[in-house]
Parts: structure tokens; C-alpha cells; sequence
């Protein structure tokens, strides 16, 4: 009967046999193809004994051959393995590479110095090929004043223009200089300049400690009206308090349109302004009518108190005794070596840590924070290699040795007296 219906029914000829014998038993049914393949997938499984970032890569790996999609996420996955692969590995082997600086980046003057000793000793050189130093090389040259004192009437002053001339001393001639500059641009008239108490020099000079200040105003006269004081009937205005009148903060090296436009109509309105601080705050590229005030100023009108003109006239003298054997020519040099120079300009010589310490303490203590802005990077290796740095004592000595005819050491500093063709008083 069985035979039979199987005859009729091909879905049970598949499942079974025709063998012509009657069995009791039924076999199983074939695997389905899905199930038997992901049971082979599923009979490679990771050794348990692995360790887990091991565990986790095979985990994923697993993933992937599973669905293909993933693989977009590869990039991802990578990255994550490589930065928990650096988070555990150890480098303390990782042998580190020592750069060498670059050549001249690096204050080496005392070791070229020590080597150099001999040679610098045994100097051979003749008054003759000394002298040959300072001969012109070509004929005619005549210095010659650079502008003429006006002979005209001013026109009536515009407003009185104060300023603070911040720094040391070049700076605060600078800002002298270019005070006149701004004035006679303005048809302003200029208060005698203020200097500014620096936290480094702590020098509480005036500008008639310093200057002749009765022969600056006369010699301005005619081109510049200079005054010690602000008036009373506009100093009233501000409770006798110069801190109270109105104060631009001027860029560096501002343009003359700036003065201008933003500066003259303040000062027409208002009669009296303050600028400060106003070192370099003028540009050097000036028209050549602001360019004679300033050279007017710094050429002729800026000339030292006596005190000072006589003491410079006693060391005139005793440089050219000094100099006697090359008929009285020498050169003054000033080393301009000092903390605040040498802090500013970033520069590492020999001091080590200690110097390192004092030179960024220095720099907090006169500029306050403008070293350490965020994003400022300082690398005096690049400075050095730019000639950036300020000479030494020891390299400004070496520089001049061969032309030099004297030398007097004293604590701490070398005074080098050199010829020269010229002195300062021609």
C-alpha cells in the first residue's frame, strides 16, 4: 500500500527510498542549505583564553564577514584599534632622536674665542693697513645740514597735543622726534613731552634733566610752538588732571592719513588730546614735509642739558689722549648689553637656567603678558639665525680687535677705543 501511494505522491518518492524492502525506520531530513552555513560560521569560534583587545579584533572580524555593509565603518575601526594599540603598547624602547641645531643657532662666542686666542694675540697688523680701514671710498663727500630753520609766521595752533614718551633713551628721543613730527603736521602746539617712569630704569628724570629744554623751544619756534604746560582755562576742564583728558591708543608706525582723519578732528574738537605711550608711533614713510620736523628736531633742536655736555665733553677728551698715537681718531662703542635689551630680544647665550628664569621674569616684569600670549612661540635658535640677537661684550671685542688701539677692562665690561676719521664733534 505504501508502495502504492508513493507512486501517486512524488513528494513522498523524494523523502522515500524505493528499494523494494519495508523499513520501520525514517531517516532524517537534509540540513537546510541557510542553516548548515551559518553553522559553519558559527563553529569557528575564538580561542577563550585570548587576551581581550585580541577577544574584541576577532569579535569584529567576525562582523565584517558577516555583513558586507560594515566595511564602510573600516576606516573607523582601524583608527580606533591604532589608538588603542598606542594607548597600550609601551615605547620606553623606542630609541628617541637627538637633533643637532643648526649651525649658528646655537651662543657659542667662548668656545671660538678660546680658539682663536693665539691668533687674535699675535696680531700683525701695521698702522698703515689700519689706517686704510677708514679712508673714503670715493672723493668729495661733505656732510651737509639736512633741512633750514622757517622764517615765517605760524598760523594759529589747531590744539595742544601731550604726549608720554615711553622706553629708554633712544625710544624717548624717538618719541620727541616724531611728537614734533605730529605737532607741525597738525599745526598743533606741542607740550613739552613727559617721560614715562620705567619699571626697569626707575629713572624719574624730566625732559630738562636730559635736554636743553630752553634751546628746544626757540629752536622750534619757527616751525613748531612748543609750551610747558597746558593752559589753565583748559586744564580747568579736567579738574586740573591730565589723566582725564582724551587719550588715543595709537597703533605702531601709524600713517600720517591716520593723524589725519582719526586724530585732528578729536583735537579740534576737544583743544587739547594725549597720546600714550607714543614711542614708534609714527611711520617712518612720511611725507617729506613731516619727515623735516623730525629731522629738525633730532639734528638741531634736541641738545643736551649741561651737566650732561659736560661730562660727555670730559670723556671726549680723555678718548682722544687715549688715542693720541692715531693723531686723536677714535670710535665710541656702547655695548648696550643690558637686562631689558637682552630679555626682549629673546636670545639664549650661556647662562643656563638661571638665566633662562631671570630673562622670562625680566620680560613679565617690563611687558606684562606680551610674551605669553596664547599662540606666541618663541625660538631663539630662529633668532639667532636671523642676526637678531645683540652682540656681546666678548663678540663686539673680537669684531674690532684688529682696528682697535687700546683696550681697558673694567668690572664686568670691555671699553674698546678705536680709530676712526671722524669724531663726533666734526
Amino acid at each position: 500500500m505504501i508502495p502504492q501511494q508513493a507512486e501517486r505522491d512524488p513528494s513522498i518518492q523524494i523523502r522515500i527510498p524505493v528499494t523494494g524492502h519495508h523499513s520501520t525506520t525514517t531517516p532524517s531530513p537534509p540540513a537546510s542549505p541557510l542553516l548548515s552555513r551559518s553553522r559553519s560560521k558559527s563553529s569557528v569560534q575564538p580561542n577563550r583564553n585570548l587576551l581581550l583587545p585580541h577577544r574584541v579584533s576577532w569579535f569584529l572580524l567576525s562582523l565584517l564577514l558577516r555583513r558586507q555593509g560594515i566595511l564602510l565603518f573600516a576606516p573607523l575601526v582601524y583608527i580606533f584599534c591604532m589608538l588603542f594599540h598606542m594607548r597600550t603598547a609601551s615605547f620606553d624602547a623606542v630609541p628617541l632622536v637627538n637633533r643637532r641645531p643648526a649651525p649658528g643657532s646655537v651662543y657659542r662666542s667662548p668656545q671660538v674665542y678660546a680658539k682663536l686666542r693665539e691668533e687674535i694675540d699675535a696680531d700683525n697688523a701695521t698702522a698703515d693697513a689700519i689706517s686704510t680701514i677708514w679712508k673714503r671710498s670715493y672723493k668729495g663727500v661733505q656732510w651737509k645740514p639736512c633741512v633750514n630753520k622757517s622764517n615765517g609766521v605760524l598760523r594759529e595752533s589747531n590744539g595742544f597735543i601731550f604726549i608720554e614718551a615711553n622706553g629708554g633713551l633712544n625710544q624717548q628721543r624717538t618719541s620727541i622726534c616724531n611728537a614734533v613730527a605730529v605737532a607741525g603736521y597738525l599745526n598743533a602746539t606741542l607740550v613739552i613731552p613727559n617721560f614715562h617712569y620705567h619699571s626697569i630704569w626707575k629713572d624719574p628724570s624730566k625732559f630738562g634733566d636730559i635736554y636743553d629744554e630752553e634751546y628746544f623751544v626757540t629752536t622750534l619756534a619757527n616751525d613748531v610752538r612748543v609750551v610747558d604746560s597746558v593752559p589753565e582755562y583748559l586744564m580747568e576742564r579736567f579738574d586740573y588732571n591730565l589723566t582725564k583728558v582724551y587719550n588715543f591708543r595709537v597703533k605702531a608706525w601709524a600713517p600720517t592719513h591716520y593723524y589725519r582723519d582719526s586724530v585732528l578732528p578729536k583735537l579740534l574738537e576737544e583743544k587739547v588730546i594725549r597720546i600714550s605711550p607714543f614711542a614708534n608711533r609714527l611711520s617712518f614713510d612720511a611725507p617729506r614735509a613731516v619727515q623735516k620736523f623730525r629731522c629738525l628736531a633730532n639734528n638741531v633742536a634736541l641738545r643736551f642739558a649741561k651737566p650732561i655736555l659736560t661730562q660727555g665733553k670730559t670723556l671726549v677728551k680723555k678718548m682722544k689722549e687715549l688715542s693720541a698715537n692715531n693723531a686723536g681718531k677714535y670710535v665710541s662703542v656702547h655695548l648696550r648689553f643690558e637686562e631689558d635689551m637682552v630679555a626682549f630680544s629673546c636670545c639664549v647665550f650661556d647662562g643656563g637656567n638661571q638665566e633662562k628664569q631671570d630673562m622670562i621674569a625680566a620680560r613679565e616684569r617690563g611687558w606684562k603678558g606680551k610674551f605669553t600670549k596664547p599662540g606666541r612661540v618663541i625660538r631663539p635658535g630662529a633668532i639667532r639665525l636671523n642676526g637678531k640677537c645683540p652682540l656681546t661684550p666678548l663678540e663686539v671685542s673680537m669684531n674690532i680687535k684688529r682696528i682697535s688701539s687700546h683696550y681697558i677692562h673694567t668690572t664686568g665690561v670691555i671699553r674698546v677705543v678705536v680709530q676712526s676719521a671722524n669724531s663726533c664733534e666734526q
